[in-house]
């Protein structure tokens, strides 16, 4: 098959004897084997001219896919032998990249020493092939057939508020306890995943939809949680990033037995023929570590 297809790129069968570096005869006799295991006839040939026959350019097709199959195989049994070694460009969220990642990173850099990476912080599904990607971790779902994508884990979402922000809006000394008691309190909005309404689940399966017009919307988790440590308003936000908040009191757990829908973290990279190590250890890494990170969400 790599004969058959070297004679159809070269053109003739002495051109592919030349850059196969051997001989014309020899050339003939592959091609004459494959024709008689297929029991096709593959090209038609003259004095003058050669073309593919209607079952020649079939094989053709197939011929070459299978090759980069088998060229494939023997990159990833070749890289399996080796140490993952150069450059991996990683796109994570903006928040998350910048805290609960950094060690499992950390972890697979230690491992890894002859990998550098190149961690690139922002929350939109980056072009793989245009700004030269090689894999994203992302939060929400993906709908790009073109990729692979791999669930690491779901984040949980809660609502909260400053005490400050209470107290103004005349709240009792109990945080509210469901949903419609927010519809009066200002709101704050992480407009990657919400908006102009909010939903939140209560464990029994009810759920309550909020209407609301918020006074801020931003696009990045940190501001959305100083702006309500501030008291400017009630926000849903990923409950790692709320930890410290909580645990100083600065910011109250509202309607504590009702969330937002949590939000699924994904591993994500193009489909291609074959990967190099670096990207498998870092996609094995990040896979074994998910456990360790989804206990302290």
């Amino acid at each position: 098959m790599q004969t058959f297809v070297r004679i159809v790129e070269a053109g003739s069968l002495s051109a592919a004897a030349a850059q196969l570096g051997t001989t014309q005869p020899t050339i003939s006799r592959r091609l004459q084997a494959l024709e008689r295991m297929l029991g096709l006839r593959l090209l038609q040939r003259s004095t003058h001219a050669m073309q593919l026959t209607e079952d020649g350019e079939r094989c053709l097709a197939h011929a070459r896919e299978l090759l980069s199959h088998w060229s494939a195989l023997a990159t990833e049994a070749q890289g399996a032998r080796e140490e993952p070694a150069g450059l991996l460009r990683i796109v994570a969220p903006h928040a998350f990249g910048q805290q609960q990642l950094i060690a499992p990173l950390n972890d697979f850099l230690r491992r890894y020493p002859r990998v550098s990476v190149e961690w690139l912080l922002h929350d939109r599904a980056p072009d793989f092939i245009g700004e030269n990607i090689d894999c994203a971790i992302h939060v929400g779902e993906i709908s790009d057939p073109s990729v692979i994508a791999i669930k690491l884990a779901d984040v949980p979402r809660i609502a909260v508020a400053a005490p400050s922000l209470l107290a103004v809006a005349g709240a009792s000394a109990e945080p509210p306890t469901h949903p419609e008691q927010l519809a009066a309190l200002p709101w704050l909005a992480l407009r990657t995943f919400y908006r102009n309404q909010i939903t939140l689940r209560h464990a029994d399966g009810r759920s309550h939809q909020l209407a609301i017009q918020p006074r801020m919307s931003t696009d990045g988790l940190y501001a959305v949680r100083n702006a309500a440590v501030a008291g400017l308003g009630v926000c849903v936000a990923s409950a790692w990033a709320l930890r410290d908040e909580l645990a100083n009191g600065s910011l109250l757990h509202i309607v504590p037995e009702w969330q937002a829908a949590p939000l699924p973290l994904y591993l994500a990279y193009p489909h291609a023929p074959h990967y190099p190590a670096r990207l498998r250890c870092f996609i094995d890494n990040m896979r074994a570590a998910m456990p360790a990170i989804v206990s302290d969400l």
